[in-house]
């Protein structure tokens, strides 16, 4: 059952409604629910039962504390791209020594950082990164555990700015050098080899990639092991999709299944990166019709939220579902549903039927997921609330930024 539903014509999360959320916090607003939080995190633990696997949620998908704090309580672990994410991670509880380091620009601070909170291991890019990181661990007198990220060259099927397994991608280290980098790694004293990545791209819909992409690091593994080289753990990332629009993407458990098949009897501790399908369809944005500009080419609703509260429409031309929170009767009209940011792109979404009045609420839907993590402050907008509806309760999990604090760091010319 959805986190969200309609009962007696009224959208709700869990058992509060949208209207009484829009009361209390305002809009826009972002807002989360735990059930569904919890519940795929447990998907994830099913499906890896019987097997040494490590869940690692990617933060860069959802970092509030609230959200780390529900996967750290279930034991999760974590994906990180950055020191921020890696701060946010211990201020919420969560483990170190089950946090892998991802990334393509890894700069010396964040590898002393990461070296001295205990990480599981860095994701290594690049062969440069893999030299700054011996130097660094040598300085250190430690030896950092590392995982290259390899490049499969394999087709993701997604959209081109979320594809990150192709050879004209910036990530990753290419198949075919993978093998004469893990030998000059083997000699390197301050860096020691734990495993091998491979992530190809976000909101996959179907096994076929992420089956090819195994199949050619398996063969890795195996050219590896007849040098000596022996590998610890393989992490498969992440890019599993949800359902935004008619998608069918397959079950958590599906797509675990299909990949542990593949594995076979391998004696090798597996990792995962879930983000999106943990998040995504967890929480929507929440906000409020401001005026309704209907006209001889287009009807617009112009919405308190905009581009800079949920980038991914203006971004990628990603589709939203959006719901009214209270179902009104009469005739339908279709809508653009814009914001308020001076830009033609600043929109959620386009051609929406729907019956409204000004005033009225909208639910942004599946939004959980790279929605307040890719906000910003443009056109000096302060970022919206977030809350976490837990049953019944509803807590304040991010405050509205106040228009003070986004100028707080600036300063004047002297006189």
């Amino acid at each position: 059952m959805s986190a969200f539903a309609y009962r007696d014509g009224e959208l709700c999360a869990e058992g509060r409604t949208l209207d009484s959320i829009a009361r209390e916090f305002g809009t826009p607003c972002y807002v989360y629910s735990r059930a569904a939080l919890e519940t795929g995190f447990r998907e994830f633990l099913a499906g890896c039962s019987g097997r040494d696997a490590l869940v690692c949620y990617a933060v860069k998908a959802n970092s509030n504390l609230a959200v780390l704090d529900v996967f750290a309580r279930l034991g999760a672990g974590f994906d990180i791209v950055s020191e921020g994410e890696l701060a946010r991670v211990i201020k919420a509880d969560g483990d170190p020594k089950k946090t892998l380091f991802s990334g393509v620009g890894k700069t010396e601070t964040e590898m002393r950082r990461a070296i001295a909170a205990g990480i599981r291991c860095f994701n290594i890019e690049s062969a440069a990164e893999l030299d700054r990181l011996d130097a660094v661990a040598r300085s250190m007198n430690t030896r950092a555990p590392v995982s290259f990220r390899v490049n499969p060259d394999v087709d993701a099927k997604t959209h081109p700015y979320i594809s990150t397994g192709l050879r004209d991608n910036k990530f990753g280290i290419a198949h075919e050098d993978a093998l004469p980098l893990y030998r000059r790694a083997a000699t390197l004293p301050g860096i020691r080899i734990a495993g091998i990545d491979c992530h190809i791209g976000s909101q996959l819909t179907e096994t076929g990639p992420f089956v090819e992409a195994l199949d050619r690091v398996l063969a890795l593994i195996d050219a590896l092991a007849v040098e000596g080289i022996a590998i610890e753990h393989l992490d498969l990332g992440g890019g599993l999709g949800i359902r935004y629009r008619d998608e069918v993407p397959p079950s958590i458990g599906d797509y675990l299944a299909t990949l542990f098949k593949r594995l076979g009897s391998r004696k090798l501790s597996v990792m995962f990166e879930p983000g999106r399908v943990l998040v995504g369809n967890a929480g929507l944005l929440l906000t409020k019709i401001e005026y309704l500009k209907p006209g001889e080419a287009k009807n617009f609703a112009i919405v308190d939220a905009a581009m800079n509260d949920l980038m991914r429409p203006a971004l990628y031309d990603a589709w939203h579902d959006i719901l009214p929170v209270r179902q009104r009767a009469g005739e339908s009209h279709a809508w653009e549903i814009v914001g308020p940011v001076c830009e033609s792109g600043d929109f959620l979404g386009h051609d929406r039927p729907l019956a409204v009045q000004a005033g009225d609420l909208l639910a942004i839907m599946s939004a959980g997921a790279y929605g307040m993590s890719m906000s910003s402050n443009y056109n000096t907008r302060p970022r919206a609330a977030e809350v976490m509806v837990d049953g019944d309760s509803v807590h304040l999990v991010r405050e509205r930024e106040h228009i003070e604090a986004l100028f707080s760091g600036e300063r004047r010319l002297p006189a």
